[in-house]
């Protein structure tokens, strides 16, 4: 639940943090799960990545859409491959006490379209783009 759904008084934008605009329940996987598996989940809830962690919530890869239809293209059977394998192994990452400014010029300037959001290494929501634009237009109704 982004906590920007909650607005009801007047708030600068451009003043939101990324612990403001982000979704903090994020579904996730370990690093042993198979692509097959990945692949299922991502695409019944409509995800375009999805979080790699420990079981602490430590954050130690991303997996997207073009990592599993790279190996779909490279042939691989995606019930073999496990997400350590195919995953970005340094995600970008935001801070929550990030602004709104700052996180929207880091997914402009990376061309990404969300982001993992960690405290001291561990997961604790994601943000994309679409979170900044509702968070921007819930403040901006109440702003003048």
């Amino acid at each position: 639940m982004r906590q920007t759904e909650f607005l009801t008084a007047a708030c600068d934008p451009k003043a939101l943090t990324v612990g403001q605009l982000m979704q903090d329940a994020v579904f996730t996987c370990g690093s042993r799960a198979d692509a097959l598996s990945i692949s299922r989940m991502m695409t019944q809830r409509s995800f375009g990545s999805l979080p790699v962690v420990e079981e602490d919530r430590t954050l130690v890869g991303l997996i997207s859409e073009y990592d599993l239809l790279q190996a779909m293209i490279d042939g691989r059977d995606l019930r073999k491959i496990m997400a350590v394998e195919i995953m970005s192994s340094n995600p970008v990452t935001a801070t929550e006490n990030m602004n709104l400014e700052q996180v929207a010029n880091l997914f402009q300037d990376r061309y990404i379209t969300r982001v993992p959001v960690v405290r001291n290494g561990k997961l604790v929501g994601i943000l994309a783009r679409r979170d900044l634009l509702f968070g921007y237009m819930k403040a901006s109704q109440y702003w003048s």
